[in-house]
Protein backbone atom coordinates (compact mmCIF):
# COMPACT_ATOMS: atom_id res chain seq x y z
CA UNK A 1 0.00 0.00 0.00
CA UNK A 2 1.43 3.49 -0.57
CA UNK A 3 2.25 6.17 1.77
CA UNK A 4 0.46 8.67 -0.45
CA UNK A 5 -2.50 9.90 1.55
CA UNK A 6 -5.00 13.04 1.70
CA UNK A 7 -7.09 14.86 3.88
CA UNK A 8 -10.85 14.36 2.22
CA UNK A 9 -11.27 15.73 -1.21
CA UNK A 10 -9.27 18.77 -0.50
CA UNK A 11 -6.11 19.46 -2.80
CA UNK A 12 -3.05 19.52 -0.99
CA UNK A 13 -1.57 22.77 0.55
CA UNK A 14 1.26 20.54 2.11
CA UNK A 15 4.01 18.17 -0.34
CA UNK A 16 5.76 15.84 2.10
CA UNK A 17 8.58 14.75 -0.36
CA UNK A 18 11.04 11.55 0.41
CA UNK A 19 14.39 12.80 -0.50
CA UNK A 20 16.59 9.80 -1.11
CA UNK A 21 15.44 6.68 0.19
CA UNK A 22 13.84 8.30 3.15
CA UNK A 23 11.77 5.88 5.62
CA UNK A 24 8.53 6.00 3.70
CA UNK A 25 6.63 5.66 7.32
CA UNK A 26 8.66 8.72 8.74
CA UNK A 27 7.09 10.43 5.67
CA UNK A 28 3.50 9.55 6.34
CA UNK A 29 4.14 10.51 9.90
CA UNK A 30 5.26 13.90 8.64
CA UNK A 31 2.30 14.66 6.26
CA UNK A 32 -0.07 13.50 9.50
CA UNK A 33 1.86 16.01 11.52
CA UNK A 34 0.81 18.88 8.90
CA UNK A 35 -2.84 17.61 8.59
CA UNK A 36 -3.44 17.63 12.31
CA UNK A 37 -1.18 20.19 14.13
CA UNK A 38 -1.26 22.94 11.14
CA UNK A 39 -4.39 21.83 9.33
CA UNK A 40 -2.65 21.77 6.19
CA UNK A 41 -4.45 19.36 3.35
CA UNK A 42 -0.97 17.29 2.52
CA UNK A 43 0.05 14.28 0.50
CA UNK A 44 3.30 12.26 0.28
CA UNK A 45 4.69 12.35 -2.84
CA UNK A 46 7.31 10.34 -5.20
CA UNK A 47 10.96 9.85 -4.13
CA UNK A 48 12.86 11.88 -5.70
CA UNK A 49 16.89 11.85 -5.68
CA UNK A 50 19.65 13.81 -3.58
CA UNK A 51 21.44 16.04 -5.97
CA UNK A 52 25.10 15.35 -5.99
CA UNK A 53 25.71 19.26 -5.53
CA UNK A 54 24.04 19.25 -1.77
CA UNK A 55 27.25 16.96 -0.73
CA UNK A 56 29.76 18.02 1.57
CA UNK A 57 32.72 15.48 0.86
CA UNK A 58 34.75 18.08 3.75
CA UNK A 59 32.32 17.74 6.40
CA UNK A 60 30.41 14.93 4.85
CA UNK A 61 27.22 15.84 5.15
CA UNK A 62 24.63 17.51 3.03
CA UNK A 63 24.12 21.27 2.30
CA UNK A 64 20.08 22.02 3.52
CA UNK A 65 20.01 24.89 1.67
CA UNK A 66 21.00 23.59 -1.60
CA UNK A 67 18.16 21.16 -0.76
CA UNK A 68 15.57 23.66 -0.25
CA UNK A 69 16.82 25.52 -3.75
CA UNK A 70 16.18 21.90 -5.42
CA UNK A 71 13.04 21.54 -3.68
CA UNK A 72 11.84 24.95 -4.79
CA UNK A 73 12.35 23.99 -8.50
CA UNK A 74 8.74 23.72 -10.27
CA UNK A 75 6.73 24.70 -7.09
CA UNK A 76 2.99 25.22 -7.86
CA UNK A 77 1.22 28.31 -6.65
CA UNK A 78 0.10 28.06 -2.50
CA UNK A 79 2.05 24.81 -1.76
CA UNK A 80 4.28 24.08 0.68
CA UNK A 81 6.52 21.59 0.18
CA UNK A 82 8.85 19.89 2.39
CA UNK A 83 12.02 17.22 2.14
CA UNK A 84 12.58 14.10 4.23
CA UNK A 85 15.64 12.88 4.36
CA UNK A 86 17.91 10.23 6.03
CA UNK A 87 21.26 12.24 5.66
CA UNK A 88 23.20 14.40 7.91
CA UNK A 89 22.65 18.53 7.30
CA UNK A 90 24.46 21.58 7.90
CA UNK A 91 24.94 25.15 6.71
CA UNK A 92 27.71 26.63 5.71
CA UNK A 93 27.63 28.52 9.67
CA UNK A 94 26.22 25.70 11.30
CA UNK A 95 28.00 22.43 12.23
CA UNK A 96 24.89 20.66 11.49
CA UNK A 97 21.23 21.44 11.35
CA UNK A 98 17.51 19.45 12.11
CA UNK A 99 16.30 20.90 9.42
CA UNK A 100 16.11 24.48 7.05
CA UNK A 101 13.68 26.86 5.62
CA UNK A 102 13.23 29.14 3.03
CA UNK A 103 11.61 31.72 5.20
CA UNK A 104 8.45 32.93 3.37
CA UNK A 105 9.55 31.01 0.93
CA UNK A 106 7.36 27.90 0.68
CA UNK A 107 10.49 24.69 0.52
CA UNK A 108 11.74 23.29 3.86
CA UNK A 109 13.89 19.83 4.61
CA UNK A 110 13.98 17.99 7.49
CA UNK A 111 16.42 15.47 8.14
CA UNK A 112 15.70 11.89 10.15
CA UNK A 113 19.74 11.75 10.94
CA UNK A 114 20.11 13.10 14.10
CA UNK A 115 17.18 12.31 15.37
CA UNK A 116 17.82 8.81 15.92
CA UNK A 117 19.89 8.86 18.94
CA UNK A 118 19.97 9.41 22.70
CA UNK A 119 22.15 11.52 25.05
CA UNK A 120 24.30 8.49 24.99
CA UNK A 121 24.55 7.60 21.13
CA UNK A 122 22.14 4.71 21.75
CA UNK A 123 18.98 4.66 18.94
CA UNK A 124 16.25 6.22 20.45
CA UNK A 125 12.42 4.12 20.69
CA UNK A 126 10.63 4.54 16.92
CA UNK A 127 7.72 6.65 18.70
CA UNK A 128 10.29 9.11 20.12
CA UNK A 129 12.39 8.85 16.69
CA UNK A 130 8.66 10.05 14.80
CA UNK A 131 7.90 12.46 17.60
CA UNK A 132 10.95 14.81 16.96
CA UNK A 133 10.44 14.15 13.36
CA UNK A 134 7.29 15.21 13.47
CA UNK A 135 8.47 18.62 15.89
CA UNK A 136 10.84 19.74 13.45
CA UNK A 137 8.78 19.32 10.22
CA UNK A 138 6.10 21.32 11.41
CA UNK A 139 8.64 23.45 12.89
CA UNK A 140 10.32 24.06 9.36
CA UNK A 141 7.06 24.21 7.54
CA UNK A 142 6.05 27.14 10.15
CA UNK A 143 9.20 29.08 8.58
CA UNK A 144 8.03 27.66 5.02
CA UNK A 145 5.04 30.02 5.55
CA UNK A 146 6.27 32.85 7.40
CA UNK A 147 6.68 32.32 10.77
CA UNK A 148 9.53 33.25 13.21
CA UNK A 149 11.25 31.90 15.98
CA UNK A 150 8.99 32.30 19.25
CA UNK A 151 10.23 33.06 22.85
CA UNK A 152 6.92 31.13 24.28
CA UNK A 153 8.11 27.91 26.27
CA UNK A 154 7.12 25.23 24.45
CA UNK A 155 5.88 26.58 21.49
CA UNK A 156 7.14 24.90 17.84
CA UNK A 157 8.24 27.94 16.51
CA UNK A 158 10.85 27.88 19.37
CA UNK A 159 14.27 27.93 18.02
CA UNK A 160 15.94 23.99 19.30
CA UNK A 161 19.45 23.12 18.61
CA UNK A 162 20.21 20.18 20.69
CA UNK A 163 17.72 16.87 20.87
CA UNK A 164 17.30 17.62 24.31
CA UNK A 165 15.40 21.07 23.38
CA UNK A 166 13.52 19.22 20.96
CA UNK A 167 12.37 17.04 23.12
CA UNK A 168 11.59 19.64 25.79
CA UNK A 169 8.93 21.71 23.66
CA UNK A 170 5.33 20.67 23.36
CA UNK A 171 3.17 19.08 20.37
CA UNK A 172 1.68 22.57 19.97
CA UNK A 173 1.83 26.63 18.78
CA UNK A 174 1.25 29.27 20.78
CA UNK A 175 -1.99 30.87 20.43
CA UNK A 176 0.11 33.90 18.74
CA UNK A 177 1.63 31.48 16.02
CA UNK A 178 -1.36 29.30 16.03
CA UNK A 179 -3.37 32.51 14.84
CA UNK A 180 -0.60 33.67 12.26
CA UNK A 181 -0.32 30.17 10.53
CA UNK A 182 -4.20 30.38 10.29
CA UNK A 183 -4.28 33.63 8.52
CA UNK A 184 -1.17 32.14 6.21
CA UNK A 185 -3.01 29.29 5.40
CA UNK A 186 -5.81 30.84 4.68
CA UNK A 187 -4.36 32.77 2.12
CA UNK A 188 -2.29 29.51 0.33
CA UNK A 189 -5.75 27.92 0.25
CA UNK A 190 -7.42 31.12 -1.43
CA UNK A 191 -4.67 30.64 -4.19
CA UNK A 192 -5.21 27.41 -4.90
CA UNK A 193 -8.78 27.88 -5.36
CA UNK A 194 -7.92 30.56 -7.89
CA UNK A 195 -5.40 28.70 -9.58
CA UNK A 196 -7.39 25.52 -10.07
Amino acid sequence: MSAVSTESSARPVAEVVPLGMANEVACAVAAAHLRALMRLPSRVTSQLPIPGQAYLKIRGQHNAAVLTDFLARNLSAGIVRVGVTEFDLCLPVFTHVFGEARMDGRVAVASLFRLRKGASGQPVPRELLYQRLAKVVCHETGHAMGLGHCHEAGCLMRFSGEVAELDAQEMWFCPACDRELGRRRAAYQSIIQVVS
